[in-house]
C-alpha cells in the first residue's frame, strides 16, 4: 500500500510539473513537430537487460527495413532506454521522453505495472504511446486520446482461458495470481468469465507463507474437488509456483495467461509444467505470408526463431511507420486519428484494428500446451 501511495504521489508531481509551465511539453511538442524535424524520433522503453525476450532484435529488424526507404524523405531515430521493469525507473524514463519536444511517439513498456502510470505522463505530454505487451484494462481507461494497446487485454485473455476451462470440463478451479496490476486484472477477468460460464472458483490466493502453508492449501483444494489451477503470474514466479505446487501434491491441469508464455516456464518448471496450457499472441506456424517472411528474415539474421515479443516489436514499429505515412504528420493527434480509422492492419501477429479507446480489436490469440518439454500450438 505504501508503495502504491508513493508511486501515485510521484505521478502527481510529474504531471503537475508538466502542466505548470507556460509553454508545457505538449505545446512545445506540437510546435516542434509541426516543423517536421529531420528525424522522426521514437522512444522505446523495455527491460532490455533482464527481460528482453527478442524484443530488441525484432525492433532492430523493423528499424532497418523502415529506414531503408524512409518515411516521406525522413528517417526514424530510436531512443532506447532500459526501464528495468521498475515503476520508478519507468516513470523517470517517461518524464525524460516527455521533456523531449522532438519525440513523436513511444513504444513500451513490458509490464502493466510500469506502463499504466507511465502512460499518464505520455498522455499529458501529447506523446503517442504504442503498448505491445501491457494487458491491464486500466491502460486505456479515463478517456485517453493517444494510447494504443497492441495486444488483447486481460478481459479478452481471461475470457478466452475461461472458455477453454469450460470446454475441458473443469468445474472447480483455484486461482493463483500476482498481487500487481497484471495479476489482479487477469485474475479478475478469469474469475468473472468463469462464473459466467457456470464454473466455480473454489479459492483465490496471491501468496503463502512457506511450503507447509501451501501444503495446507493444497489439502483444502483437494477436499473441494479442485480440477484445475489458473495462474495469473509472470516469470520466474509462475514457474516456481508450479514446482512448489507439484511438491505439495497437487497433480491437476494448469492454465496460465500470456505472462506464463516463456521459455523460462520450460527451463524452471521442467516436467512439472507438462500439459500446462498458456495464452499467447504469436503463432510461428501460421500460414500468414507476413509472418512467414518475418520468421525467415529474423532467423537468417539472428540464428534463432523469433518469439512473441520479437514479433510485437517488429509489428509496433512497422505499424507506427505506416500510420505516420498515412497521417502525413509527426503529431500524436494526427497519427492517432489514422490508427482509429484505418481498416484491419496486417502484421506478423495477425490483423489489428482499434476502437475509440485505443483497444486492439480483431487480433487473434493463441493457446499453447507444454508437450514433452516443448510448446505446441493448439490453434
Amino acid at each position: 500500500m505504501k508503495l502504491r501511495i508513493a508511486i501515485a504521489s510521484l505521478l502527481v508531481i510529474l504531471l503537475a510539473t508538466g502542466c505548470s509551465r507556460p509553454d508545457n511539453p505538449s505545446g512545445q511538442r506540437e510546435k516542434m513537430l509541426s516543423k517536421r524535424p529531420e528525424d522522426i524520433v521514437i522512444g522505446v522503453a523495455w527491460p532490455f537487460e533482464t527481460r528482453n525476450d527478442g524484443f530488441k532484435e525484432g525492433l532492430e529488424l523493423a528499424y532497418e527495413e523502415v529506414n531503408r526507404s524512409g518515411i516521406m524523405g525522413h528517417k526514424i531515430r530510436l531512443v532506447q532506454e532500459d526501464d528495468q521493469s521498475s515503476v520508478t525507473a519507468g516513470l523517470a524514463i517517461a518524464q525524460a521522453f516527455a521533456n523531449n519536444p522532438n519525440m513523436a511517439a513511444v513504444i513500451g513498456h513490458r509490464s502493466s505495472a510500469v506502463t499504466v502510470p507511465a502512460s499518464k505522463v505520455y498522455e499529458n505530454a501529447g506523446l503517442l504511446l504504442l503498448a505491445p505487451s501491457s494487458t491491464s484494462p486500466g491502460l486505456t481507461e479515463g478517456g485517453v486520446k493517444h494510447v494504443f494497446r497492441l495486444i488483447p487485454n486481460d478481459i479478452q485473455l481471461g475470457a478466452e482461458m475461461a472458455d477453454y476451462a469450460k470446454a475441458e470440463g473443469y468445474r472447480n478451479i483455484a486461482i493463483y495470481y500476482a498481487n500487481d496490476e497484471y495479476g489482479r486484472g487477469l485474475a479478475n477477468s478469469f474469475e468473472d468469465s468463469a462464473k459466467s460460464n457456470g464454473l466455480q472458483i473454489i479459492d483465490r490466493i496471491s501468496d503463502y507463507k512457506d511450503s507447509a502453508d501451501l501444503k495446507r492449501l493444497v489439502d483444502k483444494w483437494k477436499l473441494l474437488d479442485c480440477q484445475a489451477v489458473f495462474i495469473a503470474q509472470t516469470m520466474p514466479d509462475g514457474a516456481e509456483f508450479i514446482v512448489q505446487l507439484r511438491k505439495a501434491g497437487l497433480d491437476v491441469p494448469l492454465m496460465g495467461g500470456d505472462g506464463m508464455d516463456s521459455q523460462d516456464l520450460l527451463k524452471i518448471a521442467g516436467q512439472d509444467a507438462e500439459n500446462a496450457v498458456v495464452a499467447s499472441i504469436f503463432n510461428p506456424q501460421t500460414s500468414n505470408e507476413f509472418a512467414e517472411s518475418f520468421i525467415r528474415k529474423y532467423t537468417e539474421k539472428y540464428g534463432e526463431a523469433p518469439r512473441k515479443y520479437a514479433a510485437q516489436a517488429y509489428d509496433s514499429l512497422h505499424l507506427l511507420a505506416e500510420a505516420v505515412r498515412q497521417a502525413n504528420s509527426w503529431k500524436a493527434a494526427d497519427i492517432a486519428e489514422v490508427l482509429r480509422k484505418q481498416p484491419a492492419w496486417q502484421g506478423v501477429s495477425g490483423t489489428r484494428t482499434f476502437d475509440a479507446n485505443g483497444e486492439v480489436q480483431n487480433m487473434p490469440s493463441v493457446l499453447k500446451r507444454v508437450v514433452d518439454g516443448k510448446f505446441e500450438y493448439m490453434n
